[in-house]
């Protein structure tokens, strides 16, 4: 329930693993140094980008890969560990704003005080559930689960009215998985995903011992833990289906949602969480919760009662002693092949950053970020809006009617950069010191109710969906807006002591990589409101149909991990925004050197022209490492592409590239039947 569902698409995968630990790497930021010069730019550009920097890297243990993203995470960590470190110092100056993240993080950093505590923070929770005697009553345990934390059953949050983006509606949703997704219990042909299975069993069945069952008791409730989700997950969309917001539209009435799973007790659950009062929402997957209904009905309450206490003691598991904080790594270790769990103050930093992300954006951006940061992005969103207005308007396959209906898109594209210009509120907000797990839950509890709050109201669009040291950037359909927090904004993606082109191969194609997604296959049916509307002609959708179908096809036969191949039709929207982003990046460099009035634009720097150092920035942001674990994982979740393919996909479909490195016809890197969007 914690954040509202904004459509957003990002630039990278916001996993539940954080990312950390710097080790001696390879050069930061953009160096020539970083390249292979004896590979053959049209044979692979990425070997040749990036070769020199994956012989020198490697994985910090505490990692599941190594990317410009985590590589930048990790300085800003450090950064915020100082904010945080000073703040929970105390001291009689210390203002609202410093007591609160500094006595969360402190809390946090005690780690003696969390063993010698074990699960007693967590057992009014868990005695909360112990104490329901029907099924009507368990619903409100799965209530007081959705403010506090975990998502048991199905999830519940608030998102703009897909046909009226003004207005804030209630949503229903699909839920209640302990692994990444559904594959990971139904599908039988992926030994990995068969072992995944049995360590859940396996995971639950230690915590549950943790717990205080018996050896017995604990196998037999992560059995019931299995069997429960495997319904859900039998019962639950497939999340390639899930990318066309089409399938996800499904408003109706309150009464409507109540009677289409009368188990669940929807009306008792709205009474429950205190919305305000509203007649119509949005059921995501209608299909789920009349399957699922079937599940509450027929399951003993007992063994529904196991699978809420498992959410609570899930969730919890980071943040109580030192067993269940091991036992819970363990498990995230096999997803992810990370070696050692990372330091306990970069979890603390990332965990008062999930709690507090506006009141310590405060102070990171006070830091790191002023207004001259600002303005310096404003000016490149500029160019690369003028660029692709520029690449719309030359598209051979778009009408002209289309084209107009894309231009007012564009324009009333909205651009977020570094920080808020309103800050969020927490004064209401009790952060306790030495109060870990209260503090965890509140937190949570706060920031439910701030997004119930938002039912039937008008839309805040100030309001951000990152917080400012995020390293990451998104576009959201239904807001029809960029978002660029502070974190993002340094090198490798912009160095204010590099050349234009290197800054337009970095920062500039995220740029252009998020406004594309506002035309990508799920962006393109969102109006300039935000609203959910065809604005395309017949023949223009099919157009666009056809050459998204040659981009799918395209990454859909590269090989991520072993003998797994990407899911083109997953990765679609990021490939056709990475593609696009390119494309209008270059656009808008070519145009700033043309008004360089100076000539110097043009000059070749280190023997490369502003073309060629332009891929040369762009390889750089996507070298990286990964381990096959977490190579495994994402292949299945995430909608982005591995590194590789994120460039060598994107130079083989552009005639620019080839140009620029005197590539052939026939070499791999010139693709004999390009794809375009735009």
């Amino acid at each position: 329930m914690r954040l509202s569902m904004l459509v957003l698409s990002a630039l990278l995968l916001s996993a539940a693993v954080c990312f950390a630990q710097a080790t001696a790497q390879a050069e930061t930021g953009f160096s020539i140094g970083n390249l292979d010069k004896t590979a053959d730019p049209c044979v692979d550009f990425y070997q040749y980008a990036c070769g020199n920097w994956l012989k020198k890297t490697q994985i910090p243990a505490d990692q599941p890969e190594w990317v410009s993203f985590t590589e930048l995470y990790e300085r800003n960590l450090v950064t915020e560990r100082n904010i945080l470190e000073k703040a929970s110092a105390g001291g009689p100056n210390r203002g609202p704003i410093d007591q609160k993240i500094g006595d969360y993080y402190g809390a946090c950093m005690d780690e003696k005080a969390a063993d010698a505590k074990g699960l007693g923070p967590l057992k009014p929770e868990l005695e909360r559930v112990a104490a329901v005697k029907d099924k009507g009553a368990l619903i409100d345990a799965i209530a007081h689960a959705h403010l506090v934390g975990p998502n048991p059953l199905f999830n519940f949050y608030t998102a703009p009215d897909l046909h009226n983006a003004d207005l804030v509606i209630a949503y229903i949703d699909q839920g209640g998985l302990t692994l990444p997704d559904r594959n990971y219990y139904i599908k039988e042909d992926d030994p990995k995903m068969v072992e995944m299975r049995k360590r859940l069993v396996e995971y639950a069945t230690q915590m549950f011992t943790l717990a205080g069952q018996s050896a017995r008791q604990a196998a037999d409730s992560a059995q019931t833990i299995f069997e429960i989700e495997t319904a859900l997950a039998k019962a639950s969309m497939d999340r390639t289906l899930r990318r066309d917001p089409k399938n996800r539209d499904h408003k109706m009435t309150r009464d409507a949602a109540i009677s289409l799973a009368p188990d669940f007790y929807l009306a008792r659950y709205f009474t429950d969480m205190a919305t305000p009062s509203f007649s119509e929402l949005n059921v995501s997957n209608p299909e789920f919760f009349k399957q699922v209904n079937d599940v509450v009905e027929s399951e003993p309450l007992d063994r529904l009662k196991t699978y809420v206490e498992w959410h609570m003691l899930n969730a919890a598991a980071p943040w109580l002693s030192e067993l269940f904080v091991d036992t819970n790594f363990r498990f995230q270790q096999a997803l992810t092949g990370q070696a050692e769990i990372q330091a306990r103050w970069k979890r603390c930093v990332d965990a008062t950053d999930g709690a507090l992300g506006e009141a310590l954006g405060q102070r990171y951006v006070e830091e790191t970020f002023g207004p001259e940061g600002k303005q310096r992005m404003l000016k490149m969103v500029d160019e690369l809006e003028k660029a692709l207005d520029e690449d719309i308007r030359q598209l051979p396959w778009m009408s002209e009617a289309t084209k107009k209906q894309a231009k007012l898109k564009l324009v009333a594209i909205r651009n977020k950069i570094g920080y808020p210009d309103v800050w969020r509120d927490y004064s209401k907000l009790s952060i306790q010191p030495g109060d870990l797990v209260g503090n965890f839950l509140r937190a949570n509890e706060f920031e439910s109710r701030r997004q119930i709050a938002k039912i039937g109201k008008p839309l805040d669009r100030k309001e951000w969906g990152m917080t400012p040291p995020t390293v990451n950037a998104y576009y959201s359909g239904s807001r029809n807006e960029i978002v660029f927090p502070a974190g993002i904004l340094e090198p490798p993606f912009f160095d204010k002591k590099m050349d234009d082109a290197v800054n337009f191969g970095g920062i500039g194609l995220v740029i252009g990589h998020e406004l594309t997604h506002g035309f990508d296959d799920q962006g393109r049916k969102f109006d300039p409101q935000g609203n959910l509307r065809d604005w395309w002609t017949d023949q223009d959708g099919k157009e666009f149909e056809k050459r998204a179908s040659c981009v799918a096809d395209e990454y859909g036969n590269f090989v991520a991990v072993d003998e797994l191949k990407l899911n083109g039709k997953l990765t679609l929207g990021e490939n056709t925004a990475d593609n696009g982003g390119a494309r209008i990046a270059l656009m808008a460099l070519l145009n700033t050197i043309a008004q360089d009035k100076s000539g110097k634009a043009a000059d070749k720097i280190d023997g490369y022209t502003p073309e060629q150092r332009f891929f040369l920035g762009f390889g750089r942001v996507w070298c990286e490492k990964r381990r096959p674990e977490y190579s495994r994982m994402l292949v299945n979740v995430d909608p982005h592409s591995p590194g590789r393919y994120r460039v060598n996909g994107v130079v083989e479909n552009m005639p620019e590239f080839q140009k620029a490195w005197g590539c052939k016809a026939g070499q791999p890197m010139v693709r004999e039947n390009a794809c375009r969007v735009w």
